[in-house]
């Protein structure tokens, strides 16, 4: 038997419920990403979209790292990849009159 890590959802933890349900939701893995949109649907009544601008929101909040933080530090990671990924394309895809203009 497989020990099964212990997250703090006391009457005192102060991340709400729902908050607490998508870090639990976030702690699945999912095979295909039409899966993951379709349970966030089903379990949520959200679109991904929404959904992805909750989690942002959420892994923001000190209560968040307190209450998981080994997933909202990988989720944190994560993001920032993605925004120097994007920051990266951009600035590649400037056109060269637009770099300067002297």
């Amino acid at each position: 038997m497989v020990a099964q890590p212990q997250y703090s959802s006391s009457p005192g933890d102060d991340l709400p419920e729902r908050e607490q349900r998508i870090l639990a939701f976030e702690r699945q893995w999912w095979r295909h990403v039409g899966a993951k949109e379709d349970a966030i649907r089903s379990e949520f009544g959200l679109s991904a979209a929404r959904y992805y601008q909750l989690l942002n929101a959420v892994i923001d909040l000190p209560a968040a790292v307190r209450h998981d933080p080994m997933l909202v530090r990988r989720l944190l990671r994560a993001r920032d990849a993605r925004t120097s990924a994007r920051a990266a394309r951009e600035f590649r895809t400037l056109p060269h009159d637009q770099e300067s203009n002297d």
